[in-house]
């Protein structure tokens, strides 16, 4: 029986650890069967066992295999990095060269201004249509989701964030603003704002939502020509603005995107 509740446990954290990471799964499988060749009977030994194999291959051979196939990880700079580290960690920092030559046009067209462009979930390393959960289109290295930008109190542009994921915390609609969210929870979508259930924590609570920064950061991406698609809410739309074919409404059965814009080429 206790085998039995063995082989279940570790099915479950390889299938966790695949969804998560998409190689974190056969990474375990692996360290797994090493430390049985290596006789390891410490349980923080495996721990680290794994956890070194899983760094060397994320930051050593993963990327370039990945290259070799198509995808290659996000060019940071002092313009553009993520929001949160765990997405680079999780290998969730993936596109394609042509995703990277727009990043690259993005930063120029921002290079004058205070704002910096900080990405959130982008695709896995490998695979055409493997599903980077829970997004339902992040599958093909040509998706990007980036952080709305923020103020200080006394009007000053920051890169920060207001939740620890860079997830989940909305801004919310006003009194005048179409109230998409609440059609479509009462429409019985009701994952539209299951985001907030992934903030993994709130912070930096007196930053104000910088309608000009996040216009801006909007119009240098419609400038782009490889940009085909952003997603935001509509209420931010209005509100900031915007009135672009590239701008597009994602639809109920997706979530609300009031904070984060999604683009794709």
């Amino acid at each position: 029986m206790n085998k039995k509740l063995n082989f279940i446990f570790i099915l479950f954290i390889v299938i966790l650890l695949t969804v998560l990471t998409q190689l974190g799964g056969f990474v375990l499988l692996i360290s797994i069967v090493l430390a049985d060749k290596l006789r390891l009977k410490s349980t923080i030994k495996k721990y680290l066992l794994f956890l070194g194999l899983y760094l060397i291959l994320s930051f050593s051979f993963i990327p370039f295999l990945a290259h070799l196939l198509g995808r290659e990880r996000i060019i940071n700079t002092e313009k553009i990095s993520p929001t949160n580290y765990m997405t680079v960690l999780l290998n969730r920092n993936y596109v394609t060269p042509e995703m990277n030559k727009t990043l690259a046009g993005l930063s120029d067209n921002l290079s004058q201004t205070d704002i910096k462009i900080k990405y959130l979930d982008a695709n896995f390393p490998f695979i055409n249509g493997f599903p980077l959960l829970p997004h339902l289109s992040h599958n093909d290295g040509n998706k990007l989701d980036l952080s709305l930008v923020y103020q200080t109190l006394d009007g000053q542009i920051t890169d920060h964030s207001k939740s620890i994921s860079g997830y989940g915390v909305f801004e919310d609609v006003i009194e005048g603003e179409i109230n998409q969210p609440q059609k479509c929870l009462s429409g019985g979508y009701f994952q539209y704002d299951y985001p907030k259930y992934l903030t993994l924590g709130q912070i930096n609570r007196d930053l104000k939502f910088s309608e000009i920064g996040t216009r801006k950061l909007v119009l240098a991406l419609i400038e782009q020509k490889e940009v085909k698609k952003i997603f935001i809410e509509p209420h931010l739309k209005n509100r900031l603005h915007l009135s672009n074919k590239k701008i597009r409404y994602h639809g109920c059965q997706a979530v609300r995107h009031d904070d984060h814009i999604h683009f794709q080429i």
